[in-house]
């Protein structure tokens, strides 16, 4: 008696769905990353070769029209360093945190230089050792 197996099993595999997949993915990605802005505020920052990297406690911005910003908070010059001070407690990094500078690069070096000695100042009264880094985008 020959008995015929009406079920038979195909070992292919369908790929279709998996490309369809592929691709949402693909589009949700170029979506969701052209939503996120690395930095609020826009600046052309100078060009050096060389890399420091850092944890950033405070980022200070200085835009093309000299205005201060901390952390994307516009502040006069006179309230720099109590609002840098605020920052650096929010932190909780102790003694050694770090200040970044963005600043603009047609940014007259007297504001950068303003911002150093806000950090220092508050190094001197509190009697710890912060450090300022300027950032800056790479040669091309």
């Amino acid at each position: 008696m020959a008995l015929k197996r009406r079920n038979q099993r195909k070992v292919e595999f369908n790929m279709s769905s998996m490309s369809d997949l592929v691709f949402l993915l693909l589009i949700f990605f170029m979506l969701t990353s052209t939503l996120i802005a690395p930095n609020a505020i826009k600046l052309l920052l100078p060009q050096s070769s060389s890399r420091t990297m850092a944890k950033q406690t405070v980022t200070v911005y200085i835009n093309e029209n000299n205005d201060y910003f901390v952390e994307e908070r516009k502040v006069a010059e006179e309230q720099l360093q109590p609002e840098i001070l605020v920052e650096l407690n929010k932190a909780n990094q102790g003694s050694e945190g770090t200040v970044v500078v963005r600043s603009d690069k047609n940014v007259p070096v007297q504001y950068v230089v303003n911002v150093i000695d806000a950090v220092n100042n508050i190094n001197n009264e509190t009697h710890q050792n912060h450090k300022v880094l300027l950032a800056t985008s790479p040669k091309k």
